[in-house]
């Protein structure tokens, strides 16, 4: 028999490169670690690890941010640790990773340690422009062996940023996944990205109703669990948002969106674009209708909100759609988010062949 999951958006901090980078970063990982029941040694690792990339980020780049929360893989707790940088990027990423190689000024650990203490470790870095550095640790150790060195493998991943001055965000995701009773990697997923009127917390409150929506519907199709969100949502400020069938084994998405959702199916080369309707969920709605693509192996299902402009293009990023989902997910964020406004984003990857 199979079963049906929902993966949300977690409490996610938002920590600005700044002078006290590395104490916040160090206080908000171990009270993180600590909540969610690691032990005394493991949140000294994570401490470690943590206040280490947050000085490489003081030390070596011009801006960025460091991203905190937790995140529930294969029915475990984790900590993310998601680290954003505006530049100047690593040329030769394989040689920082290896020991030994460790810059002035910094603990001296290295990122290869931090491999190495992290149950998760990838990162995607553009000369010039920027990194995404993704560190996740579970409360209990030896991690699982995968063939890319990442402890778990998620089906898909999401990321939000408030707007500048805001702690809340008014941008939500959701994924629901049907996954085989023999516990092979889920082939259906419902994914959900929502983008609720205005900012702050009026804004938090509709997307949050969202996705409560999503989460307790029993209808299946994009086009109903639209007309549910609309009915759900009267009365509010309204939304733009869309879900999204994906069918991983048969390689085919199935989209219906209603406002300023950009929705694409992303290949290294080339993006395609499934289109949403102008309209306000829970307001004003226009005839819903279905667009369908194909996803193949290699490629991904990439939604996001207004908060990211939408000149990025994959061949400005090269070898991304190769990486873990929240890295993904970070660094189309880093490249294309904008300040002035809430952020959000979802990414789910084909199923691999």
């Amino acid at each position: 028999m199979s079963r049906a999951s929902v993966t949300e958006p977690e409490d996610v901090v938002w920590l600005r490169a700044g002078d006290a980078l590395a104490a916040s970063a160090r206080r908000e990982a171990t009270a993180l670690a600590r909540r969610v029941g690691f032990t005394d040694r493991r949140i000294a690792d994570v401490s470690l690890a943590v206040t280490e990339i947050a000085t490489n980020l003081l030390r070596h780049a011009e801006d960025g941010a460091i991203v905190l929360r937790p995140s529930r893989t294969d029915g475990r707790v984790e900590v993310e640790c998601l680290c954003l940088d505006t530049g100047p990027g690593m040329a030769d990423v394989a040689g920082a990773v290896r020991d030994g190689h460790s810059s002035t000024g910094t603990l001296g650990i290295g990122l290869g340690a931090i491999e190495r203490l992290a149950d998760t470790f990838d990162l995607h870095s553009l000369p010039g422009r920027g990194t995404a550095l993704l560190a996740r640790f579970r409360a209990e150790r030896p991690r699982p062996a995968t063939a890319d060195g990442w402890g778990s493998r998620p089906v898909a991943a999401g990321l939000t940023r408030p707007i500048s001055g805001e702690t809340v965000c008014g941008d939500t995701w959701a994924v629901r996944a049907v996954a085989p009773a023999d516990g092979s990697e889920p082939g259906l997923l419902t994914v959900l990205m929502c983008d609720g009127l205005g900012h702050g917390p009026l804004a938090a409150r509709v997307s949050d109703r969202a996705r409560q929506i999503f989460r307790e519907t029993a209808a299946e199709q994009p086009r109903d669990i639209v007309s549910q969100l609309h009915e759900g949502l009267r009365g509010s400020r309204g939304a733009a948002l869309a879900v999204a069938e994906v069918d991983r084994r048969a390689g085919r998405v199935t989209l219906c969106g209603i406002g300023n959702i950009s929705a694409f199916v992303v290949e290294h080369d080339r993006r395609s674009a499934l289109l949403s309707h102008p309209g306000i969920v829970g307001v004003q709605m226009p005839t819903t209708r279905t667009y369908s693509a194909d996803l193949t192996p290699g490629s991904a299902l990439v939604m996001h909100s207004d908060g990211l402009h939408q000149r990025w293009s994959p061949t400005d990023l090269p070898g991304l759609l190769t990486r873990h989902p929240s890295v993904i997910a970070g660094q189309i964020l880093n490249q294309a988010g904008l300040r002035r406004d809430d952020a959000g984003i979802v990414v789910v990857p084909a199923a691999r062949r």
